[in-house]
């Protein structure tokens, strides 16, 4: 054997756990982020521009001029339309062209058209359904307590290099909170036997934790002081939806909802909402849970492109699943079915296990 084969690294199999899904909604951007400007944004590789119609509605259209393959982008709203900046075609917000300069006659032509995407914004995001020029079925998913005032809530918005399943899985993966982020929320020390329950739906799965204490670390201790036995759920909801709740008495509270958009194949774009009810005032638990949030966020992004890397690196993924990787092969069983336009046993069907926490 050569030393040049002794020193590649032994491939694996090309599979990549990478999805493509028809007739879903994800997030585009922030209601923040899209102002009087048109906005370029990319959702399953897809390049989409976004823009404010008369009356500040949002419009998606695919970001491409028809006439000449320009970015729309690149253009500007003007009266309600979006004009292309190469030759000043405007178009409406289902696409239609409706104005050409200098031609003699009507502009309005299906070639001159462009592709166009239903929006709708709601909790301060801009969502946008994945297939073209048709009605949704479906409406998006609604963060929960975000306009709650009894709940301090944190948003945060973040990038990350792999694909959409990984960062879900890692969302909702308990096992790794111990040493990823040890001394934040929880310890790598297992000291507790606890029964997981998972619960398969038609477009969900949700894993129940009884008997958890609460968690240790500095999250732990700002949210349950008193410590005690916390009920926990976490749950993948289709498309792109990831959902950790804690629940101690009555007065103890969080639900963290993500959102994660598939940008490209192996660019993730995660939005999530931290909503937290405590017997404090939210002006305390602020500035304490801001940066905490901000640190579990940047630690899970900087692990999962090390991932990214290394699974390009050799060809393919290689996962050994064991018991305690509860809701891994459950999101990708889902997302598979998505892909392929199945739906999912309408009937709950539910697994227990035993796991250390």
């Amino acid at each position: 054997m050569s030393q040049l084969n002794i020193l590649q690294p032994p491939q694996t199999k090309g599979h990549v756990s990478v999805v493509k899904l028809p007739d879903h909604w994800f997030i585009a951007c922030t209601s923040e982020e899209l102002k009087r400007k048109p906005l370029a944004a990319t959702v399953q590789g897809v390049p989409l521009v976004l823009f404010r119609e008369r009356g500040g509605r949002v419009a998606a259209l695919l970001d491409r001029c028809p006439h000449r393959n320009v970015p729309l982008s690149v253009g500007k709203v003007r009266q309600g339309r979006l004009e292309c900046a190469y030759h000043g075609w405007q178009f409406d917000s289902a696409g239609t062209c409706r104005t050409v300069p200098g031609l003699c006659g009507d502009a309005e032509a299906s070639a001159r058209n462009c592709p166009s995407y239903a929006t709708r914004e709601l909790d301060g995001f801009v969502w946008v359904y994945s297939t073209a020029d048709k009605q949704p079925d479906k409406e998006p998913f609604r963060f929960p307590f975000v306009d709650d005032s009894r709940y301090t809530t944190v948003r945060r918005s973040l990038s990350m290099q792999c694909t959409m399943h990984a960062a879900v899985e890692n969302a909702l993966d308990v096992p790794h909170t111990g040493f990823l982020h040890g001394g934040l929320f929880r310890t790598s020390k297992k000291s507790n036997e606890i029964t997981v329950k998972i619960k398969r739906g038609p477009d969900r799965v949700e894993a129940e934790y009884e008997g958890e204490p609460a968690p240790r670390g500095l999250a732990g201790r700002v949210l349950a002081p008193g410590g005690g036995m916390v009920q926990h759920w976490d749950r993948f909801i289709l498309p792109c939806v990831a959902q950790v709740e804690y629940q101690l008495g009555s007065r103890y509270h969080v639900m963290v909802s993500s959102a994660f958009t598939p940008v490209t194949d192996f660019e993730t774009r995660m939005h999530a909402a931290v909503c937290i009810r405590l017997p404090v005032s939210g002006r305390l638990i602020k500035p304490v849970m801001m940066p905490v949030a901000l640190r579990i966020f940047q630690q899970d992004s900087q692990i999962l492109k090390l991932q990214t890397a290394l699974i390009r690196r050799f060809g393919g993924e290689q996962f050994v699943h064991t018991e305690i990787d509860v809701l891994g092969p459950h999101i990708w069983h889902l997302l598979r079915q998505a892909e392929r336009g199945v739906r999912g046993d309408t009937e709950g069907s539910i697994l227990e296990r035993r796991m250390m926490t």
